[in-house]
């Protein structure tokens, strides 16, 4: 390997000559300075003074790129940031000898992360995120700008987005201009964008083909039509390394951390209002064969701001960390899968951890890893990181289940999503979606591309142990009581992608799904606990799983009752039945599917609906039982006009019946 690329540039600030052009330079619109980046590419003997207009340039003076207002002063520091990256931009390209000098880090759905290996100063502490491109059809012909049509509508109010001439620019100025702000910028590395050869990125595909799990392998390759990589800080490493000072790093994916509450969930997926997404989707991923066994991991554990609930979280992603939990060493993964995951940690994967952390953990062999995973979880209870991500999350309010309607309007298209479903459903619950001005719109789906983005993003904490006496560090510290240890330690949201506006359609047909999968019997007992029955005369055992099922229908009368309670007792596996008049309300439980309840009870009340379903509470054995007698009460009867039977308003003392 080589010394790597070195820059040839100047100064700025060594020469004001130089500075003072950079800035005239800078004085282009957004979309005209990245063209002259592009041109770079492919007439690399062009003059850089030919490319700017000076009268052009005394015009811009008055009027901004964007068209935004500045001072003197603040236009100042945007210029001097932006020559900064220009410099860098102008200065290099990486050829196919510098491809050796990277190694592969690991990969994602849409990108490859490598990190440097060489002895170049320019690149030390860098990783850098590659595009790929899938093997399956073709890529087509390239826009003259990154976003579609529709897509420069719904970020219109991002200039720089709007006007970015490729889609890998517009992802860094999304991450810089979006993201940024929502998750703090001391949490966010937006990168820049680092020219390479398409012999580079040839170089790159082969070096790293060995590496990458075969089945990523299989979906897509490197897109060696790309002109630029994004070079960010390898933030498994503290910048400027110590001596002898180990660095460890975890990545976690913290997936979504709500329960939502949207009202255009349908009722046939009100199951979504009690299972996380992720648990759902465990179920389907491991009918897929996606998975070998489902993780336990709950996100609303590592959400829960509770220090005990966190670090069950954290200890559940150790046991099964599939692609969501690894650890880095000084930049080396010593635990998790290298773009593909691991599913479960076995013996020897768990010593060979504990092993690694001697240099990190102050503690006897055995103890380690339980130290390590108690460092993480204060370390996430202490800075409260996950707070700001969590409410970008629930910048999703409407569910993909009302955002889909408002995405078909942007689109200027007919919604399928309303021609599948009863028109009864459309009029109660979606028309008001297809009325609502397009500004409206346009919110709904862009803040559901940003929930998008913080539910698919991961957080990286590094953690150096703190040298005895040194009470200087820039760093936050966190104290482990168990080693009497003080550790730096910074974290980092990652992998903040732009969310393309055409993959709406897709999250809509996997929430069906996943919803889909969670409605068949033999899915319940992935997802809830389970009772183990031995049946004595096939001599094997029984899985038994008990659901509470509650419905929410109009009980007017005892006839009413009457017609439910027989309705519903015609379905195999029910264990009790309840009925509450004065919630208008029939609680079922049993092993029976929720579905055919509820379409059992729509026979007599079109109108029901579920209100929830999930695990019964265990009764407690030493609580007494309440007395259940009911009062006789003599009274006028009235008549109910739905059924023609006698029934009373307002003093029924009947509170309730059962079938036990």
């Amino acid at each position: 390997m080589g010394a790597g690329p070195q820059l040839q540039t100047k100064n700025p600030n060594g020469d004001p000559n130089a500075f003072m052009e950079v800035l005239q330079a800078l004085q282009h619109s957004q979309q005209q300075m990245m063209e002259e980046i592009h041109q770079l590419r492919t007439d690399r003997t062009k003059e850089k003074g030919s490319q700017h207009d000076p009268k052009h340039t005394a015009d811009k003076e008055e009027t901004p790129a964007g068209g935004v207002p500045q001072n003197t002063e603040q236009r100042y520091i945007t210029m001097a940031e932006r020559a900064k990256q220009l410099v860098w931009m102008e200065g290099l390209v990486l050829e196919e000898k510098d491809a050796g000098d990277w190694a592969y880090r690991g990969e994602g759905a849409c990108n490859l992360v490598l990190a440097y290996t060489g002895s170049s100063p320019s690149f030390m502490g860098k990783v850098m995120r590659v595009q790929k491109v899938p093997r399956v059809g073709s890529a087509g012909s390239r826009s003259p700008t990154a976003l579609s049509e529709n897509e420069r509508v719904l970020w219109k109010e991002i200039d720089d987005i709007v006007s970015c001439p490729n889609k890998e620019i517009a992802a860094q100025l999304y991450v810089e201009h979006v993201m940024s702000p929502l998750l703090g910028s001391n949490y966010v590395d937006s990168g820049m964008h680092v020219l390479v050869s398409r012999e580079f990125l040839e170089s790159i595909e082969k070096n790293v083909l060995s590496e990458r799990p075969a089945w990523r392998v299989d979906a897509a390759k490197v897109d060696t039509d790309c002109d630029s990589v994004l070079l960010m800080s390898d933030h498994s490493l503290f910048p400027g390394t110590l001596k002898g000072v180990p660095c460890i790093s975890v990545e976690i994916k913290p997936k979504c951390g709500f329960l939502p509450c949207s009202r255009f969930i349908s009722e046939g997926n009100a199951v979504k209002r009690i299972i996380t997404r992720f648990r759902m989707h465990q179920t389907l991923k491991l009918h897929q064969g996606e998975i070998s066994e489902l993780s336990g991991y709950s996100p609303l554990d590592l959400f829960s701001k509770s220090e005990d609930k966190i670090h069950k979280a954290i200890n559940d992603l150790f046991t099964t960390p599939q692609n969501n939990f690894r650890v880095f060493l000084n930049g080396s993964l010593i635990f998790g899968g290298l773009g593909g995951g691991a599913d479960s940690t076995n013996v020897v994967t768990s010593e060979a951890f504990e092993d690694a952390l001697k240099p990190v953990i102050r503690a006897d062999s055995g103890l380690r890893t339980k130290n390590f995973l108690q460092l993480i979880s204060k370390t996430v209870y202490k800075s409260g990181i996950l707070d700001q991500l969590l409410e970008v999350q629930k910048l999703d309010n409407f569910d993909i289940e009302g955002a889909i309607h408002a995405y078909y309007d942007i689109m200027s298209e007919s919604c399928p999503v309303c021609g599948e479903l009863g028109e009864e459903e459309v009029s109660n619950r979606y028309t008001s979606l297809h009325s609502i001005p397009m500004d409206e719109s346009l919110k709904i789906v862009k803040d559901y591309l940003v929930a998008a983005t913080a539910k698919d993003c991961s957080l990286m904490i590094s953690f150096r142990p703190r040298v005895d006496g040194d009470l200087g560090s820039p760093y936050n510290e966190v104290h482990l009581e168990s080693t009497n240890q003080t550790f730096d330690y910074k974290a980092s949201f990652i992998d903040l992608d732009l969310k393309p506006l055409k993959k709406m359609g897709k999250y809509y047909e996997l929430d069906k799904k996943i919803n889909k999968k969670q409605m068949k019997p033999q899915a319940w007992r992935l997802i809830l606990p389970i009772k183990i029955q031995y049946n004595a005369m096939e001599d094997n055992f029984l899985l038994k799983i008990l659901l509470k099922t509650v419905v929410s229908v109009e009980l007017l009368c005892s006839k009413c009752r009457k017609k439910v309670m027989k309705l519903i007792a015609t379905i195999e596996g029910i264990n009790s039945i309840v009925l509450d008049p004065s919630k208008n309300t029939v609680t079922v439980i049993g092993e029976a599917d929720p579905v055919k309840i509820i379409k059992k009870v729509r026979k007599f009340r079109k109108s029901a609906a579920v209100v929830s379903v999930g695990p019964p509470k265990e009764e407690k054995k030493d609580e007494k039982k309440k007395d259940e007698k009911k009062i006789d009460v003599s009274y006028t009867p009235k008549t109910c006009q739905r059924c023609d039977v006698w029934y009373v308003i307002g003093e029924d003392y009947y509170s309730y019946c059962s079938i036990l």
